[in-house]
């Protein structure tokens, strides 16, 4: 996300580290910089000069001390206003109530909110929630369906919605229901439209007055720009918003719409979703969000997502193994492979790391990352125990056999052999808390990322 604004935001920091201290010109200068790149990111007009005056502000003030140097300072300054400008905090969802709590969700057909609805349902099922998931959407009846299949998928009770059925009365039979069957919490999916219309105002105004819901998310997509923001506002005047969740923020390195929807809504951001995946779904935490966009990572959350879903034994396992001194053999590199794709695949990774550990690998397409992980699978798979463990043996009949069972040439086989070789020196590195090193050299040994 903010691919374009991260960039532009280094280039100005680079610039200002030069200086030797902040002077009215040299901080106008940076700033019309800062400023393109913000409108450029699809940032509102109101947040630009909002942002650009606090920043101006803070630079030339007594805030700066001396013994700082420009380099330092603006990076603090940037980053502070970055984070105040999307809440400062990360702004829990509550559920706090006598069950079942209702979280309602709200938003234009589109924008992601019957599979946010699904991905809100896992994390909520992950802290042993009872969750029941309800569509209301009796315009579209692929939407209560396609609720059903991801309730499916989750093994997640889905409330049989009917077409036929009126949402109030759908609203007021999943309430006896859910007491009933003892649910923690309902989400419950409202209709869409393709834009914003007195009936459907009228519609959810109703069902809110009969649900009392404890959360009102309106879901949009950050694609959309400054018309997410402008809907999101006409969504917050019509109903008491409790929140706001940013959908497909991985499909547009703009995402302006994550610095402005705050400031000019009022509301906070609680959720991003960061893939199509059901568990492309993140807390919105905005000092971590203002470390990425300036190259500085986001350690903690990628920890996070390690603890989740990384099989932790089979890590250990692999770093005593090259700690012992044991070859480090291609089941073991397949394993890793399959360890970073749990975690969103090397794009998504390397999109945590700061700038200078990632290198060129936090330039990496995702979807070109994640075929070529595939390949690597497909590569390994089609060897037999021997060669994965010993492949000094893979020779040129080996490599044509290989090639014919994952359907790629020999070249590529080549290709990955010459890598692994190379993969074994960075476990070395590893082994030897060389992490950023490892992190760095794994992206650069996958086909198709150097």
């Amino acid at each position: 996300m903010l691919e374009n604004l991260t960039d532009k935001l280094q280039s100005v920091v680079k610039t200002i580290r030069g200086q030797a201290r902040f002077t009215e010109e040299n901080i106008s200068d940076a700033m019309r910089e800062v400023r393109i790149a913000l409108i450029e990111a699809d940032v509102a007009i109101p947040v630009v000069k909002h942002f650009i005056d606090k920043v101006k502000e803070k630079a030339l003030g007594s805030e700066v001390l001396k013994s700082v140097s420009p380099g330092q300072a603006i990076i603090k300054i940037v980053q502070d206003e970055l984070t105040s400008l999307m809440g400062s905090d990360n702004a829990e969802l509550n559920i706090a109530t006598k069950p079942p709590a209702i979280i309602m969700m709200a938003g234009l057909q589109g924008s992601g909110k019957t599979t946010t609805a699904a991905k809100l349902a896992k994390i909520l099922k992950e802290d042993k929630k009872k969750i029941l998931l309800v569509s209301a959407d009796v315009c579209r009846p692929a939407a209560i369906e396609q609720l059903k299949t991801l309730a499916d998928s989750l093994e997640i009770e889905c409330f049989d919605s009917s077409v036929k059925d009126k949402p109030k009365n759908i609203a007021s039979s999943v309430l006896s229901y859910a007491k009933k069957h003892y649910f923690d919490v309902i989400i419950f999916d409202t209709a869409g439209r393709l834009g914003i219309d007195e009936l459907m105002m009228k519609e959810i105004k109703e069902l809110h007055k009969i649900l009392n819901p404890i959360e009102t998310l309106f879901v949009v997509d950050a694609m959309q720009g400054q018309d997410a923001v402008n809907t999101a506002k006409a969504f917050g005047d019509a109903l008491p918003l409790t929140g706001i969740v940013l959908t497909k923020l991985d499909g547009d390195s703009r995402g302006g719409a994550a610095l402005s929807v705050r400031h000019v809504t009022g509301k906070p951001i609680k959720y991003i979703g960061v893939s199509e995946k059901i568990s492309g779904l993140e807390a919105f935490y905005p000092d971590r969000i203002s470390s990425r966009i300036l190259g500085m990572g986001d350690i903690v959350g990628l920890v996070e997502e390690a603890q989740k879903n990384v099989d932790i034994k089979e890590a250990e396992k692999i770093a005593d193994k090259v700690k012992s001194g044991k070859n480090f053999d291609l089941d073991d590199f397949k394993n890793q492979i399959g360890q970073m794709k749990k975690m969103g695949g090397v794009g998504a990774m390397m999109d945590k790391l700061p700038s200078q550990l990632a290198g060129n690998a936090s330039k990496i397409d995702p979807e070109q990352g994640n075929r070529s992980m595939m390949q690597i699978e497909a590569i390994i798979n089609s060897m037999t125990k021997l060669e994965k463990t010993n492949p000094g043996i893979i020779k040129a009949k080996r490599k044509i056999r290989i090639a014919k069972g994952s359907g790629v040439q020999v070249q590529d086989v080549n290709r990955l052999l010459k890598q692994f070789e190379e993969m074994q020196k960075m476990m070395k590195m590893f082994s030897k808390g060389g992490i950023g090193k490892m992190m760095r050299g794994l992206a650069g040994k996958i086909p198709g990322l150097n």
